[in-house]
C-alpha cells in the first residue's frame, strides 16, 4: 500500500504523547495532521480527506465518546481510540458507539503501527474490487461468500447457518474487536437482550469445527470482558 496516499488525524491533548505517535508515523511515511480537542477534530474531518483517526477520549472540550457519536452520523471512516481508560465498560461503549479499535495507554509505536495497518487493510477492502468481498482469508481458515462455504487447510468445513452468519459477522469485521452486545444484535437482533448463553454456546460450537485446540484458540480469540476478534493474519 502506498503510505503517502493516506492521512491519519491524531486527536491528542497531551503534547508529550501527541509528539510520540506524530514521530511514530513519521518513521513510517505516514502523512498526518494534529489536533488537541474534539471540535478540532471535527472541523479537520469536514474541511480535510482523513483516512484514519486516532482518538483520545479524554478530551479538554468534548468527550471522546462524543465524538464518535458525531462522526458516525455521517461517516465510516476508521476510529482507533488511544486512551488511558482501561475500564472493560469503557471499551465496550467506545466499540459499541462505532470505533474500530482500542489501544490502552501506555503503549507501543509496534503495536500502534499493527492496529493502524490492520484498519488500512480493511479501508483497501472496502474500497476495492468486489472480487475481494466475495472471498476472504485469515490464515488458513477461509469463507466464500458467493458459494457461502467455508475452508480449514483447504478442506470444507461444515457449518451450521447460525455459525456460518457468526463467521461472515467476523470475516467481514477481520481484526476488529466486537463486542457482545454487537454480535448479539446482529446475530439474534436487536430486542435478543443481553444473556450471551447461547453466544457461548454457538461459539463453542464453532470453535470445535475450525480451531485445533479450541481451549487455545487461533483464529476468534476472546477479548476478555468485552468480546471478540477474528485474527487478522
Amino acid at each position: 500500500m502506498n503510505l503517502n496516499n493516506r492521512k491519519i488525524l491524531i486527536v491528542e491533548d497531551d503534547k508529550q504523547i501527541r509528539n510520540f505517535i506524530s514521530y511514530s508515523l513519521d518513521q513510517e511515511g505516514f502523512a498526518y495532521v494534529t489536533s488537541g480537542t474534539g471540535q478540532g477534530a471535527l472541523s479537520i474531518l469536514l474541511s480535510d480527506q482523513i483516512d484514519i483517526m486516532l482518538l483520545d477520549l479524554g478530551l479538554p472540550d468534548l468527550d471522546g465518546m462524543e465524538v464518535i457519536k458525531k462522526v458516525r452520523e455521517w461517516s465510516e471512516l476508521p476510529i482507533i481510540v488511544v486512551s488511558a481508560r482501561d475500564q472493560d465498560k469503557e471499551k465496550a461503549a467506545a466499540l459499541d458507539l462505532g470505533a474500530d479499535d482500542y489501544l490502552t495507554k501506555p503503549f507501543s509505536a509496534t503495536e500502534l503501527l499493527a492496529r493502524i495497518r490492520v484498519a488500512l487493510r480493511h479501508l483497501n477492502q472496502h474500497n476495492g474490487p468486489e472480487r475481494a468481498q466475495n472471498h476472504l482469508q485469515a490464515g488458513d481458515l477461509q469463507i466464500d461468500f458467493e458459494k457461502r462455504l467455508v475452508y480449514l487447510e483447504n478442506q470444507e468445513v461444515h457449518v451450521t447457518p447460525m455459525e456460518y452468519s457468526l463467521l461472515t459477522l467476523f470475516f467481514k469485521n477481520m481484526g476488529k474487536v466486537l463486542t457482545t452486545k454487537q454480535i448479539l444484535t446482529e446475530i439474534w437482533g436487536i430486542h435478543y437482550g443481553n444473556d450471551t448463553q447461547a453466544l457461548r454456546a454457538l461459539m463453542a460450537g464453532l470453535r470445535r469445527k475450525i480451531e485445533k485446540n479450541p481451549a487455545k484458540p487461533r483464529y476468534i480469540i476472546t477479548e476478555i470482558g468485552v468480546g471478540y476478534r477474528l485474527v487478522d493474519e
